[in-house]
């Protein structure tokens, strides 16, 4: 007998948990139901920006054919909104007044971004009002609003100092609007980043043409543009930074509201044990943006030091993959308590990709090397001591940062040094160990390396977010693949942050050169 299985939100992870069960579904053993929010299907939202910006298309977007799923006999339901889940009969009230039973439910919400509590906007959390001229940027008509002032040259104000706001930041400059960037603190990436990196990246930004307003805290909005729209950013020194057009990007919020109000455990998001089922209930899973890794397990080492849901698309991904699986399993009768677990996250890698602006930044970057710790501590209980080493040109915008134990990265940052970043991103995924001049690396960015010596490796991962490594790339060329989007429809390498395109077009000419020679 065939489970039902119901999926709550159609965004990219839950794109993938679909496409993932599909061989399941064709087998008999599963009956699958999406229930999306919005009136289209899943769509990479991280790209969202380059669309606003006209990089982009929203057919390149998608990340499924409804139709094509339909055939496949999953039951796609778009533009509905699910009132509540009723545990006790094991179904899900939607706003239409249907019912869905299931047998396995998966929450798949993502997150909601973040809005200040400015005046002028409403400060209702839950379902924020926006004015005319306020997006956060989050789905395609967010993206049209971008598009039509980035079209028009108008001034575009970002309120949040992220990575994404960064690159919206970056993006619409270069495409023709006047931009400002607002952040509270003193420099983007605070949460991040160290005082020296953040003073190179200012300054980068403002000589890609972003002006930086730092140490900014805003207080409201003004909207009296002639439509009624935004018209100022208002600051608590009493000063007002002028625009167009406000983009809120001050992070996201798990949605968790649904698993709240049928009585699940939350923390920051919905908290679900080591097989992502939520705490006491073992016919409720969750995935993504709104899951949060924390079994009920006190003594759990693993959970010691765990933190909230990361954020990034490449965990969520890789959620939706394991969770596959071990649907299909107990599908098939398999026991429960006998699968294994999921493995473990490791630590994210965190990317800025812009024209012109060039950021790596991973693990804990606090670490002073003149700290009294790092110069007089030993090694404690047999644990190395950590070392700190750092460079910095500040004219020609270029700063590392390496943070080591026993010679093992544990945390890095370049800024304005792409093949010393790749060569760190790919030592910290392994685990590897630097050489003991640190130097050497740093070499690789200088004047004496021969042009695309930093291109990507084909025996390293080069789609982080997918997993996808350079040889799997390499071999979807050799069976005929030429273009970027060729190759992520073959290989699902791009399909995520879309920071690794350049590599993945460097390695497609390293094949067709060879061939040609």
């Amino acid at each position: 007998m065939s489970e039902q299985i119901v999926i709550v939100g159609f965004g990219p992870v839950a794109a993938r948990l679909v496409d993932e069960l599909l061989p399941a579904v064709r087998s008999g053993h599963v009956r699958l139901t999406v229930l999306g929010e919005e009136a289209e299907a899943a769509y990479n939202r991280v790209l969202v920006a380059d669309l606003g910006v006209g990089r982009t298309t929203a057919d390149a977007l998608a990340l499924t054919d409804t139709s094509d799923l339909a055939a496949e006999g999953v039951d796609i339901r778009l533009g509905i909104r699910v009132r509540r889940v009723d545990r006790a009969r094991q179904q899900v009230v939607l706003s239409d007044g249907a019912s869905v039973h299931y047998d396995r439910l998966v929450f798949a919400t993502g997150s909601r971004p973040v809005i200040p509590n400015l005046t002028g906007i409403n400060p209702d959390p839950s379902s924020p009002v926006l004015p005319a001229g306020v997006t956060a940027l989050r789905d395609l008509r967010d993206a049209e609003v971008l598009r039509q002032a980035v079209d028009g040259g108008k001034r575009v104000v970002v309120l949040g100092g992220g990575v994404l706001g960064l690159e919206t930041a970056l993006a619409a400059s270069e495409e023709g609007a006047t931009v400002t960037v607002v952040h509270n603190g003193p420099h983007p990436l605070g949460r991040s980043i160290d005082r020296g990196g953040g003073a190179v990246l200012a300054a980068g930004l403002r000589r890609c043409g972003v002006r930086v307003a730092g140490n900014a805290r805003s207080t409201g909005v003004e909207h009296n543009a002639p439509d009624g729209g935004f018209s100022a950013l208002l600051l608590d020194d009493g000063s007002a930074i002028d625009g167009d057009l406000l983009v809120i990007s001050c992070g996201v919020r798990p949605r968790t509201e649904l698993a709240e109000g049928c009585g699940l455990s939350t923390g920051t998001g919905i908290l679900v044990d080591h097989r992502l089922r939520a705490h006491h209930e073992p016919h409720i899973f969750a995935i993504g943006d709104c899951a949060e890794v924390r079994c009920p397990d006190p003594g759990c080492a693993a959970c010691r030091h765990a933190s909230g849901p990361s954020g990034l698309v490449g965990p969520g991904w890789r959620q939706a993959e394991w969770l596959a699986g071990y649907l299909t399993l107990l599908a098939e009768g398999a026991d429960a308590d006998v699968l294994p677990a999921l493995p473990p996250e490791q630590p994210g890698v965190v990317v800025l990709k812009a024209r012109g602006m060039n950021l790596a930044v991973a693990g804990d970057n606090a670490a002073e090397p003149w700290d009294e710790e790092i110069l007089t501590a030993g090694a404690v209980n047999g644990r190395p001591r950590r070392h700190v080493s750092q460079w910095a040109d500040p004219e020609h915008g270029r700063y590392v940062k390496m943070t080591t134990r026993g010679g093992v990265l544990e945390g890095l940052l370049a800024v304005g040094m792409p093949r010393t970043a790749a060569e760190l991103v790919g030592l910290f995924e392994r685990g590897a160990e630097l050489p003991a001049d640190r130097s050497l690396l740093l070499r690789l960015d200088g004047p004496d390396q021969l042009p695309g010596g930093g291109a990507a490796d084909p025996a390293g991962t080069v789609c982080r977010c997918a997993g996808v490594s350079g040889a799997a790339i390499m071999t979807a060329a050799s069976d005929g693949c030429s273009t970027v989007a060729e190759v992520s429809k073959a290989t699902r390498a791009g399909t995520g942050c879309g920071g690794c395109h350049e590599d993945i077009k460097g390695l497609i000419e390293r094949h067709f050169q060879a061939a040609a020679a």
